[in-house]
């Protein structure tokens, strides 16, 4: 916060300095009157616009589940900026002819934004971004509704940032240089789950930190007929997660074994994983004549990593596969894997006739992973006067994937009133990955994607106030790589829109999606439907009352076959939910006083679901603002948060939470 109100007076005073200091000399005496009058206009140059909101959230405490409200909600208390937009433009062009300055959520909230535009005309154009996300999760259900109460086998508690850098030299220009820099962080505190085997799992803390950072620079070729990108860049890439426990830890399956219960005493655990890669970019647009584009990307990338990994825990332990009590154990890891990759896609847009556009698109992505791992353990055996048991584990991984898709698309123009569109899509490629444990053919195995598709669609707009969009898509797989791919599908979607009124607009929308696997033991059916209607109403440019509302109706069906362990029987996995989510606000101006008007706003959303986890969640909102002059006003609000679930009674919540704040604008 403090960094965005020293920018609001620094920037200012920074491009208002040069002026000042230039009015510093004492001037002549003028030879005439009438040439040192000054003009009867005033300036009436704006150099400075924007807004500046800031405030102090308060709640009434949060009851029921803390840890549910910070995973769905998690808006503290304290002084807030809330929001920053301001736009500096120099009459005198020195640094920048414009400044453009946004921020959002400072106060530590859970999402936090900045971004910056700067520009010289024919000289630069420099971007810069920033995002600060709070990814707080600790549901109990999350992981294993049955774990003993009061432990979250999954957790996170951890900050995701993220900044990005642009420079563009001579924009504008034939040819335009450029350099940018990102980088993606995440750093913070967690629960995981130690597990040796299938016996029992044991939630421990944990120590996340990572970070990626991107480099890349090039030219653009701009011309009246082509576009050229040639891009170089490099990637670096580190993990350092750890885990460090020590007392007595029943794990979550407190049953004994073997007449012995299991305990997990000391934990010493962490891996540091170190990646790079270098990359090659090119691309390129053309239009050599009126009635042909051309387009195509070629990106060449090889990316390297190590890997390291300790691991030391003591208690009373087992490997249920050997029947082996151990009091202590040791693991150490190390592994490298290289892969190269390849993506490329090429297209072109022809338009023989005027009305006519025929579309047609390629894309390929290959990839080839080349890995070595080694695994080493020492178990120390419970049982006195036991030798030592040594286990190590050798395993060389080759992971190949080819993935290929080419389109071909007709848009034909049939009235003024009516657009037709129509394509097909093949979709092929091969793999051999990494098997399962339970794998009966070996460690790889190969799968193959075949699939072709049917497109549709059109839009129709029979008078000016009302359009009505619609796109089908329908698929048939000989193959696919995954049970739950998309494999015989059909896509369906659907868009009205409606102007009623000069001040009153309707949307509707509509989409299906149905897929289905008919391999015996599998039958994997799935749907999902979603419609939403949504009313904006807004008369006399909603000077007075504006009300805006949306309903959406959604349902999801999903059943698949799967073998059930330990005896690999067969079984059948359900899921059904049903749910209505309505949003609705109301904005209405009350009556004014020495020439101003406050609005009162009111509203808020809900959400209630059925099926395999039935839910609520409420959130009423009412906002005042007063304002006190013409560029000051004076707010207030009030929001409720309200969850509740039929079978987790344990992760609902409520509470209330008010905002008072201060609007400037200039």
């Amino acid at each position: 916060m403090r960094l965005f109100l020293a920018l609001l007076v620094a920037v200012p005073a920074l491009a208002q300095a040069p002026a000042a200091s230039s009015a510093a000399p004492p001037a002549p005496a003028p030879a005439k009157t009438e040439e040192t009058a000054p003009s009867p206009a005033p300036s009436t140059d704006q150099w400075l616009t924007g807004t500046l909101e800031v405030g102090y959230r308060s709640t009434t405490g949060v009851g029921g589940s803390l840890e549910s409200y910070r995973s769905l909600i998690d808006l503290g208390e304290g002084p807030k900026l809330l929001d920053l937009d301001f736009t500096i433009v120099d009459p005198k062009k020195r640094l920048f002819d414009r400044l453009v300055t946004r921020g959002t959520g400072w106060g530590d909230d859970p999402y936090t934004t900045a971004h910056v535009d700067a520009d010289k005309s024919g000289l630069y154009n420099f971007t810069f971004d920033y995002r600060n996300i709070a990814y707080f999760n600790a549901l109990p259900s999350f992981a294993n509704p049955q774990a003993p109460a009061g432990i979250d086998e999954q957790a996170f508690d951890m900050r995701r940032r993220m900044y990005s850098a642009s420079l563009d030299v001579f924009p504008g220009k034939h040819i335009i240089p450029y350099l940018a820099f990102d980088r993606n962080s995440g750093y913070g505190n967690g629960v995981a789950t130690w597990l040796q085997d299938a016996s029992d799992e044991f939630a421990v803390p944990t120590l996340l930190r990572d970070g990626t950072s991107n480099y890349r620079g090039g030219v653009r070729f701009e011309y009246n007929r082509f576009h050229v990108t040639l891009e170089e860049g490099g990637t670096t890439f580190k993990d350092d997660d750890s885990a460090l426990a020590s007392g007595p830890n029943p794990g979550d399956n407190p049953t004994p074994l073997f007449g012995q219960t299991l305990q997990l005493a000391r934990l010493f655990q962490a891996y540091g994983i170190r990646g790079d890669s270098t990359y090659t970019r090119g691309l390129f647009t053309a239009t050599p004549v009126s009635w042909i584009s051309l387009s195509g990307q070629f990106l060449y990338s090889q990316p390297n990593i190590n890997v390291n990994y300790t691991d030391l825990a003591g208690g009373n332990l087992v490997l249920a596969n050997q029947l082996l009590f151990y009091s202590g154990e040791a693991g150490l890891g190390t592994g490298t894997a290289e892969q190269p990759h390849v993506t490329g896609n090429a297209g072109f847009e022809l338009r023989p006739l005027k009305r006519l556009r025929i579309v047609e698109s390629w894309m390929t992505d290959r990839y080839h992973d080349a890995a070595f791992g080694l695994f080493s353990q020492l178990f120390l055996p419970a049982a006195a006067n036991s030798a030592e048991v040594a286990a190590s584990t050798a395993l060389a991984n080759q992971q190949v994937v080819n993935y290929n898709q080419q389109q071909v698309d007709a848009i034909y123009d049939l009235t003024s009133k009516l657009t037709l569109r129509g394509g097909y899509r093949y979709v092929w490629g091969n793999t051999t990955v990494l098997a399962g444990q339970l794998s009966q053919t070996g460690n790889f195995v190969s799968g193959d994607l075949r699939r072709n598709v049917g497109l549709a669609g059109f839009t129709y707009k029979p008078i000016q106030k009302l359009s009505i969009n619609g796109d089908y898509e329908g698929a048939s797989s000989d193959s696919i790589y995954f049970r739950t791919s998309l494999n015989d599908y059909q896509k369906m979607r659907a868009r009205v829109r409606y102007q009623a009124t000069g001040s009153l607009f309707v949307q509707a929308n509509f989409t299906l999606l149905n897929n289905q696997n008919p391999a015996p033991g599998l039958n994997y059916d799935f749907q999902s439907r979603d419609n939403a209607l949504s009313v904006t109403w807004t008369p006399n440019g909603a000077k007075r009352v504006s009300l805006t509302g949306e309903y959406d109706r959604s349902t999801i069906y999903s059943n698949i076959g799967y073998l059930s362990l330990p005896f690999l029987t067969s079984a059948i996995s359900s899921y059904r939910e049903n749910a209505h989510t309505a949003t609705s606000t109301v904005d209405v101006a009350l009556p004014g006083y020495a020439g101003l008007t406050p609005r009162l706003t009111a509203g808020g959303s809900m959400f209630v679901g059925s099926g395999n986890q039935p839910s609520r969640l409420f959130e009423p909102l009412a906002r005042l603002s007063l304002p006190l002059r013409k560029n000051v006003s004076l707010f207030t609000e009030w929001q409720w948060y309200g969850v509740g679930e039929a079978f987790y009674l344990y992760e609902g919540f409520r509470t209330h939470v008010f905002m008072t704040g201060l609007r400037l604008t200039r």
